[in-house]
């Protein structure tokens, strides 16, 4: 079922719209706050967020910053502001639509199918093959090819596994890991990360202190490579 996150400061928008779309057989989570919008959004990972731009604290603009740094789910901002300047601060942050209040809950609709059908995830991977090891993406599993027992990855160190062999030679920033693995309110632990990725490497790379598959872009982040890094 689809999932909805509503962000919205005034109660009666909120009630108005979990009720009209649970009606039509959407899950819906209600935020108050962006703060609040940032937490649900990384702990139920919502299919489309509605977002009034004028909250309390963090405004709209920041959360879809926030939101952006590690997801591409739809957004569409709903606010009484219909300045350009507003439209446009919105959708450069990486909003994908926007609809004024007072809006029309037909029109909020539409808006939200159109915005759904232009969401193409990519077709995610079973399995990731190496030299060395398979990852199995639906199981949380790794088998490996020279007959020793499967390393045991603990849920921390599989969600970094995984954000990395989901974009194979990819590098992905540490803000964006951090904020994939451990949500959004964290951008500056890196010291996690290398923790981690030192454990990873123990438990799945032939020679951990010169790494094949897990690859350090010094100060930038980590790139993963099935087939070890390209010379």
């Amino acid at each position: 079922m689809t999932r909805i996150l509503v962000v919205d400061d005034e109660p009666q928008i909120r009630k108005a719209l979990s009720v009209n779309l649970a009606a039509r057989g959407y899950d819906v989570d209600m935020a108050a706050s962006g703060e609040e919008a940032l937490a649900l959004a990384a702990s139920h990972h919502p299919d489309l967020v509605l977002l009034d731009i004028g909250l309390p604290g963090i405004d709209g603009v920041e959360v879809v910053r926030g939101l952006r740094g590690w997801s591409t789910v739809p957004i569409i901002m709903l606010s009484v502001r219909d300045a350009e300047t507003d439209k446009v601060r919105a959708l450069d942050a990486g909003a994908d639509d926007y609809v004024s209040k007072p809006f029309g809950m037909d029109e909020v609709l539409a808006r939200m199918r159109a915005a759904l059908r232009r969401h193409q995830p990519v077709p995610e991977q079973a399995t990731v093959t190496t030299d060395d090891f398979v990852l199995d993406l639906v199981d949380k599993a790794v088998q490996r090819f020279d007959g020793e027992p499967p390393p045991h990855l603990t849920p921390t160190e599989w969600a970094i596994v995984e954000a990395l062999a989901r974009h194979p030679g990819r590098l992905v920033t540490q803000r964006q890991l951090l904020q994939t693995v451990w949500g959004p309110q964290y951008e500056r632990e890196t010291n996690y990360l290398r923790v981690h990725l030192a454990a990873i490497r123990k438990k799945l790379e032939p020679e951990p202190g010169r790494p094949r598959y897990f690859i350090t872009e010094p100060g930038i982040g980590y790139r993963f490579y099935p087939g070890g890094p390209i010379s």
